[in-house]
């Protein structure tokens, strides 16, 4: 993994929206992203097929499975920090040790996770149209998030206009720092 953490990454940022399939961290990264004038990184953009077909059987990926694709986001990461453009990404991270192979060496990435009721989640999941992965993973992806210190756990809940301005008022409040877990 390259990681260089030079002065033109105090100019940018990248905010992670974390969080379960169903969550809206998409639909909440678009919005803040258009908010911020940053770009919008889709995460799932960057899983393998093989990752997705699997996904689409209903079978969870296992650490194997993510890390090529978690290292291609954090390539992504630098590329936007080596040229000084801000970005939000969507990507689920639920784990500590795929938040840090995300950050690698920078401290400008920042992680903010969505939560809401299973049953909520469940029909999201249940409803959506045009996603390969659906409601059969959500117990799994809900027994493999790891909550930590270094992040902002909010209500997905909420309208995304609330939500955005929520988010944006905690960048600027805390600063972007993906501290050592």
């Amino acid at each position: 993994m390259n990681s260089s953490n030079d002065s033109r990454h105090r100019a940018a940022r990248v905010v992670i929206i974390g969080g379960v399939s169903g969550c809206g961290k998409s639909t909440v990264g678009r919005a803040l992203a258009e908010y911020l004038g940053w770009s919008f990184i889709e995460g799932d953009a960057f899983h393998s097929e093989a990752n997705i077909e699997k996904m689409r059987r209903g079978e969870a990926l296992d650490d194997n499975d993510r890390r090529p694709w978690l290292e291609s986001l954090h390539n992504e990461i630098i590329y936007h920090l080596d040229r000084g453009i801000s970005a939000v990404m969507a990507c689920s991270a639920l784990k500590a040790s795929y938040r840090e192979i995300l950050c690698g060496d920078e401290v400008n990435v920042s992680f903010v996770f969505l939560s809401c009721s299973r049953e909520s989640l469940h029909r999201r999941l249940t409803t959506r149209q045009g996603h390969f992965l659906g409601a059969e993973l959500l117990d799994s992806q809900l027994a493999a998030f790891e909550s930590s210190h270094d992040i902002l756990l909010i209500d997905s809940e909420q309208a995304v206009e609330t939500l955005v301005e929520s988010i944006a008022d905690w960048l600027a409040y805390s600063g972007s720092e993906c501290d050592e877990t």
